[in-house]
């Protein structure tokens, strides 16, 4: 076998000399293009595509204020130099993984993610924003007429005692209400009683949740505000839990599909639920809630809205989370409702998603000790990934969540609006 020829040699020693001196771990094949000759040459060019792979990385970082081995909380450290041709490869699904496999970290990743997002890096480094939005979407997780994929992966969905690990005891996998709060439990609880609020609830009205999850906003309710009702879920481990926590309640939890609604509700309200219906079942939520609400009775919606319609899995949602989800838009909200509500009223708070989830990453992270003994290290990678881009997500503003008061035929007096 022909040994390289000069030129071919000093080219090739020279991108390894580049590559070493740029910490970059070399293809295995590269040392042995050099001593066996044109048969393994395409190791420079290996060689210089993880040149060209770093220097993208650096240059997108650099456009966010982010340095690689860097001293700044937000800086990327990296570990494993095949994070470059990883990302350069993979997009975000590269960026997920090589972060839960150790390769890279960041004292504030966090404020990292964000920083990637405000500059608009996801066109390179695709779907962040797109992957916390799916993701999020997942934590309370109702899909058409499937049964539910709480928050979790496909690698390994999560029980009750990760759940309230993450969630706290009361089990609100929602965005909570911090307007006046100092902590997540009173954030939860602000937010269901901004639902009652809203909704005029009152003793003696019979009222419907709709994806009631573990069943504390109707525990609220009932407590609170006097009123009966019927929570329902797909989830037969949910309704068992709802069902115990509101004993000797006038509470009936039922394990349903919303399409078959029957009864007749004064009020009705579906919280973090909207998102796992799909777009094609968006106005079959709606006709069920108008064909069970009175004809003076309320509705309120909560959901995730996207900036932009959002028809699609990046591949990092793909392999680690169950699909299944839709995070609906302003005009396919208006679009489902039309002809069957009138719109009251409209907020936004979707700045509370960042401290909710910040919130649920705390709690994760102060769970971790007892949580080891049966999750390894990747698994803990994983979770402070997702928490963590789904709050930078949420802090740039790219996503929203919305709470939407409709009446059944329109209010003869003026909404008076809450907050």
């Amino acid at each position: 076998m022909l040994s390289l020829t000069a030129t071919q040699r000093t080219s090739a020693n020279t991108d390894i000399q580049a590559v070493a001196a740029a910490g970059l771990a070399l293809p295995d094949q590269a040392a042995v293009a050099i001593e066996t000759g044109p048969a393994h040459a395409p190791a420079s060019a290996s060689v210089r595509l993880a040149l060209v792979a770093r220097s993208r990385l650096e240059s997108l970082l650099d456009a966010a204020g982010i340095r690689i081995d860097g001293c700044a909380p937000t800086d990327m450290r990296v570990r494993d130099s095949r994070v470059y041709s990883w990302l350069s490869a993979r997009g975000l699904r590269g960026l997920g993984e090589s972060y839960m496999n150790g390769w890279w970290d960041a004292a504030d990743l966090d404020g990292l993610l964000q920083r990637v997002l405000q500059i608009h890096g996801d066109r390179d480094v695709r779907g962040i924003d797109e992957a916390a939005l799916f993701m999020l979407s997942k934590l309370s997780g109702l899909s058409g007429s499937q049964p539910p994929s709480p928050i979790g992966t496909q690698d390994e969905l999560p029980g009750p005692d990760l759940l309230r690990a993450i969630l706290g005891e009361r089990m609100v996998s929602s965005c909570g209400y911090w307007k006046d709060a100092y902590n997540l439990a009173g954030a939860q609880e602000a937010k269901f009683d901004l639902v009652c609020r809203k909704l005029g609830l009152a003793p003696g009205m019979h009222v419907l949740d709709i994806g009631c999850g573990w069943g504390e906003g109707l525990l609220f309710a009932a407590i609170n505000y006097g009123v009966s009702g019927v929570g329902i879920t797909f989830s037969q481990e949910q309704a068992e839990f709802a069902r115990a926590r509101c004993a000797g309640l006038p509470i009936e939890i039922r394990v349903q599909d919303y399409r078959l609604l029957d009864g007749r509700f004064d009020r009705c309200w579906s919280v973090g639920m909207f998102e796992h219906v799909g777009a094609k079942n968006h106005r079959a939520c709606f006709q069920a809630m108008r064909r069970c609400l009175a004809p003076e009775g309320l509705v309120l919606l909560q959901s995730i809205v996207s900036n932009r319609s959002v028809n699609r899995l990046e591949p990092w949602m793909e392999k680690h989370v169950p699909s299944g989800s839709a995070i609906p838009t302003a005009l396919q909200i208006d679009e489902a409702a039309a002809g069957l509500f009138v719109m009251e009223d409209w907020q936004n708070f979707g700045a509370d998603y960042d401290r909710t989830f910040m919130a649920w990453r705390a709690n994760f992270e102060r769970s971790w000790p007892v949580l080891r003994e049966k999750h390894d290290d990747r698994f803990h990678r994983m979770w402070r990934f997702y928490l963590s881009a789904a709050a930078a997500t949420f802090r740039c503003r790219r996503n929203q969540l919305w709470q939407v008061v409709f009446s059944a035929n329109g209010l003869a007096h003026a909404y008076g609006a809450v907050r």
